[in-house]
């Protein structure tokens, strides 16, 4: 997110536009926001390296708080806002996070985080001056972002450095994972080997408008509004997307770019008729979609909507590979992620052998770039390979024609709507409810989302399953974690499956739920 030539080429270009409000801010007065806040990080001790967070929904200062890092050499994490508490905190300490910047509607979730974690010594709050600030702690300082970093000077830090985000990716069982990628010493104004390619995959271009509808916390947006300021273009950002009002953005600014999930397509495509007829697509050229399975005949019916301009990737934040392909290639493999074009592939079994072609198995890569998951070497060699080679993320897939497919996952990861939710934690919360003796939880098939919650549960012994007992423990894991890993339905098991090592056979639950069912086939 590094304006570097523009601003002096274009100093008056909108940098990025709030899509609600519209209101604009320029790339000089965006070069001058993230200057300051790059000053104040160093006046607080920040060296080259070090990380800070950021905990907010999309507003009008969360592309200065990642651009400040990216000019200071600093790792910045950006938090799933709809996060409680105690998975807040956990972040905050594994990240070894030394400032937070929260807005003031997630302050109270963060103040409770602060509570469970001593390394942050500052928490710069967005909108600050329109709420009562928590008192200072013994380990953390509250301050009005915009009084703390007008202050300092909007000119480049001496030391400027090439920083990047530390994102957090989700496992099947257990805590989140930071994946962390080695910086080089370089100048913000290079930016890291991975992301250089897309520039050209996607036709990205001076003067294109980007068009940003999910939230900036996830991977996917930070890369694409980065590469978008990084070529002089303006974002458009909304505050949360809604099928409606996206296509109306679309028109209003002349949106030329966009990334997109398949729920949004899914959503698009239900509204009434007469809406979507009106809509003017007429400047939009590149749409990229990615993170979830999308159904083929969302797809099919997107491709005749909005024409052969949709692009498909497939990708992990950890960087192992990349694929890729456009809708002429799609038309052709339908049901494809693309071709592998970062990274080398091979399609491997339970034994560790190369797959026949058509042959399904785990889909492991002689990386493209080389990571780390932080502060947690387990969880890193596991994802190696015995000879540290290759390493995988636990999809399955196979190659047909030199296409990828993908099939399942080896683990029970859920890809609802985009978002990555790991079952472990639902499960072991479910179990501790006094009505419930045991419980599975899985992804089950939804046309919108690609996936959604399902939790199947044995309860105690002299309990009859009914409605009402299903709506408690929805009411009950609503109480307890985020909306996104609560499930949407309970059915009821008199016995659940486990294998004799008391290893839970969840597969012989899925299975009925997937009949019929191929990932990215619906």
């Amino acid at each position: 997110m590094y304006p570097g030539k523009y601003v002096a080429e274009n100093p008056g270009r909108p940098a990025f536009i709030m899509a609600g409000t519209g209101e604009a801010v320029s790339y000089r007065e965006y070069e001058a926001r993230t200057n300051r806040l790059a000053h104040l990080l160093r006046h607080q001790g920040l060296a080259r390296l070090d990380h800070y967070s950021i905990f907010m929904e999309n507003n009008n200062r969360y592309l200065e708080c990642c651009g400040a890092g990216e000019r200071a050499g600093l790792y910045y994490t950006c938090i799933n806002h709809y996060l409680k508490d105690d998975e807040l905190a956990y972040i905050l300490t594994n990240s070894e996070s030394q400032i937070l910047i929260v807005s003031a509607e997630k302050l109270a979730v963060a103040r409770a985080a602060l509570d469970q974690c001593a390394g942050v010594r500052l928490c710069l709050v967005v909108g600050g001056d329109q709420v009562s600030l928590p008192e200072d702690t013994a380990t953390t300082e509250f301050r009005d972002f915009t009084a703390a970093v007008a202050q300092y000077p909007d000119t480049p830090i001496d030391d400027e450095a090439l920083g990047t985000s530390m994102l957090y990716s989700s496992g099947t069982t257990g805590r989140p994972k930071g994946i962390l990628r080695p910086l080089p010493e370089a100048h913000p104004s290079q930016s890291l080997p991975l992301f250089q390619f897309l520039f050209e995959l996607w036709h990205y271009r001076e003067d294109m408008i980007y068009l940003s509808p999910a939230p900036l916390y996830h991977s996917a947006p930070q890369a694409a509004t980065g590469l978008t300021i990084r070529m002089g273009g303006t974002v458009v950002i909304m505050e949360r997307f809604d099928a409606q009002d996206y296509l109306q953005y679309v028109s209003q600014y002349g949106i030329t770019h966009s990334q997109l999930v398949p729920t949004m397509f899914s959503r698009m495509l239900k509204l009434p008729e007469e809406v979507r007829a009106r809509a003017d697509l007429s400047s939009l050229e590149v749409a990229i979609h990615a993170a979830a399975p999308c159904p083929v005949k969302i797809k099919e019916q997107m491709i005749d909507w909005w024409g052969p301009i949709i692009h498909e990737y497939y990708g992990a934040t950890e960087g192992l590979g990349f694929a890729a392909l456009d809708s002429e290639e799609w038309l052709i493999h339908k049901g494809s992620v693309g071709k592998v074009i970062l990274g080398e592939l091979h399609v491997l079994d339970e034994e560790g052998k190369l797959c026949p072609e058509g042959t399904p198995g785990e889909l492991w890569f002689k990386t493209a770039s080389e990571f780390t998951y932080f502060n947690n070497a387990a969880k890193t060699e596991e994802a190696m390979s015995a000879d540290g080679t290759m390493s995988t993320v636990g999809d399955v897939g196979y190659l047909q024609d030199g296409y990828l497919y993908l099939t399942d996952r080896s683990t029970f990861m859920i890809i609802s709507g985009g978002v990555n939710i790991y079952p472990q934690e639902t499960e072991d919360l479910l179990i501790t409810h006094p009505k419930v003796l045991d419980a599975a939880v899985f992804g089950v098939p939804n046309e919108d989302l690609g996936e959604e919650v399902k939790a199947v549960v044995q309860l105690i012994e002299g309990l009859e399953p009914s409605d009402d007992i299903a709506a408690e423990l929805m009411a009950f894991c609503l109480e307890n974690l985020s909306r996104q890993k609560s499930p949407r339905s309970i059915d009821f098991e008199a016995e659940l499956p486990r294998l004799p090592t008391g290893k839970l056979y969840k597969r012989l639950l899925k299975d009925r739920y997937w009949a019929n069912h191929k990932s990215g086939i619906l």
